[in-house]
């Protein structure tokens, strides 16, 4: 409930001082209307009246989600106006503990609340039904009001993935341009057609939804035509695109045709009139990530095809018969002959080469386009070998946490190691996250890293162990205390400027007899 006695101000001979300086932190999701910024806004405003508080400034994230800072502008100059020094406030308002943010990690949004609170700036959330004074009470409250914001988030893309779901087996679309010969029609909660949606335009009524269906008379013909020169006239892709381009016609994008382009179309079954979904997955803003087609949500037949079924699958098997054919030693002595040509590989090299099977046949026949090129001779430039090296770099990531474990302990230290983060716990004094950190060249040849830092497990100390020019054997190590440390990611170059209080070692023996001065002072 809004007005309850919380902020408690400084006093003065008994009289409580009024009149801070505070900001207001507002943030509206796309889900949640009723959180619309004007009515937190309001509400926050009712607050700072009833406790004497004058809002000084305000940040605004509108139609953002709160599953990350990524993207939050609001939140992020916040932070950075905070810790920037002299902000102008000494508390920040928001309404409640879920516009602060939904992060899957509660540690993630005790973090940034932390980072407020150490620069001098207390975070108060006026809807909530507890004081944010640091005491047990409140902060047992905070854990479980994060958590459940973060479950929140969590059912809701259940719930929403499941309605996407039924209402692609319903036959209607969910986002996406229509393609060339075909159109996103408008229709309302009883399918009654509304209207054609042009290019770039959105429904505006929720109950509304788009179905696909078959554009003009010319782009039809030029779809049908297109299969026919594939199936009957087996010309292939980039023939077909040549004589479009010849004969003045555009893509629906209003660009020249590709053999890429004309691939597209012939691939995809909505052409036939299925509506097939959940070929990519980004779920919670986290890595976007390309789904087994078992996984696929599928309608078949949910709408007027434009393109006859057994013409459409005599395509599809012309091109699955370019690799399916082919042996191994064939595939490769294509991509022999294509790098021969060409000088150069890539994914989008290959799928614009006649006659050759596409990048993605390559990735399942060999594992990868990485192994496929290194069988034909190819070395890609940095750009590529970095997967390489990474992959290198994990594999050797948990012996060098065990040597370093087991020199802990030959020092005298004590060790605990947690198996699901690899936080080490030493001498039971302090914590400590250990990172392998690749190089990578300048163009003027210099060598820089790029640490990647704990912020949300929050060690004590950050080992970072930075590999040589070639990343195939250890350079030194920085021992970077965590306290000293208010960022994701440092960018270290050969010789840095002291910004901050880091140890540098060629081994890791001064670890070693720190442990075992830790290990001395207990016994004493």
């Amino acid at each position: 409930m809004v007005g309850h006695d919380k902020i408690g101000g400084s006093s003065e001979n008994g009289r409580e001082v009024q009149n801070l300086r505070v900001a207001e932190y507002v943030r509206m999701s796309t889900e949640h209307q009723k959180y619309s910024t004007e009515n937190q806004s309001d509400a926050i405003r009712r607050y700072a009246s009833q406790h004497g508080l004058t809002i000084v400034r305000s940040y605004i994230d509108s139609g953002r989600s709160g599953l990350n800072i990524e993207g939050r502008s609001g939140l992020r100059q916040l932070i950075a106006d905070i810790e920037g020094g002299e902000p102008g406030f000494s508390v920040v308002l928001v309404y409640d503990i879920s516009r602060w943010g939904r992060f899957q990690d509660a540690d993630e949004s005790a973090f940034y609340e932390y980072r407020c609170r150490r620069a001098g700036v207390r975070v108060e959330y006026c809807a909530e039904q507890f004081e944010n004074d640091g005491s047990i009470g409140s902060d047992v409250q905070k854990v479980v009001k994060r958590r459940m914001a973060a479950e929140y988030s969590r059912e809701l893309s259940v719930k929403v993935f499941a309605g996407q779901c039924r209402l692609i087996e319903m036959g209607y679309r969910q986002g996406g341009m229509a393609g060339f010969g075909l159109r996103r029609e408008l229709r309302d909660e009883q399918g009654r057609p509304k209207g054609l949606l042009g290019r770039g335009e959105q429904k505006s009524i929720q109950t509304d939804r788009v179905v696909l269906v078959p554009g003009p008379s010319k782009e039809v013909g030029i779809v049908r035509w297109i299969y026919r020169q594939f199936v009957e006239d087996r010309k292939d892709e980039k023939v077909i695109a040549a004589e479009l381009n010849d004969r003045g016609i555009f893509t629906d994008l209003n660009r020249p045709w590709t053999k890429g382009t004309v691939h597209q179309i012939l691939i995809n079954e909505k052409y036939i009139g299925n509506n097939v979904w959940n070929h990519v997955s980004f779920k919670l803003k986290q890595k976007r990530v390309a789904n087994d087609p078992a996984t696929w949500v599928r309608a078949d037949g949910a709408f007027q095809g434009i393109v006859d079924t057994t013409l459409f699958d005599a395509a599809r098997k012309i091109i699955e018969a370019r690799s399916y054919h082919l042996s191994n030693d064939e595939m490769l002595d294509l991509l022999r002959s294509l790098y021969k040509r060409t000088g150069l590989l890539s994914g989008l090299i290959i799928d614009e080469a006649e006659s050759c099977p596409s990048s993605k046949a390559y990735q399942h026949r060999f594992g990868g386009l990485l192994k496929a090129y290194k069988l034909v001779g190819f070395t890609p430039d940095r750009d590529y070998r970095y997967i390489e090296i990474n992959r290198a770099l994990r594999q050797r990531y948990p012996s060098v946490v065990a040597d370093t474990i087991a020199g802990l302990e030959r020092a005298g230290g004590h060790v605990q190691r947690d198996t699901l983060t690899d936080i080490l716990t030493i001498n039971r004094e302090f914590t400590a996250s250990l990172t392998i950190v690749r190089s990578f060249q300048t163009q003027a040849g210099s060598l820089r890293w790029r640490v990647r830092l704990d912020r949300g497990l929050l060690p004590d100390l950050t080992i970072a162990v930075r590999m040589n020019r070639d990343n195939c054997a250890v350079r030194d190590y920085l021992l970077l205390p965590s306290l000293d440390m208010d960022r994701h990611f440092l960018r270290l170059k050969e010789d840095n400027a002291l910004w901050f209080d880091a140890y540098r070692f060629d081994s890791l023996g001064p670890l070693f007899e720190m442990a075992e001065r830790v290990s001395i002072a207990e016994a004493a």
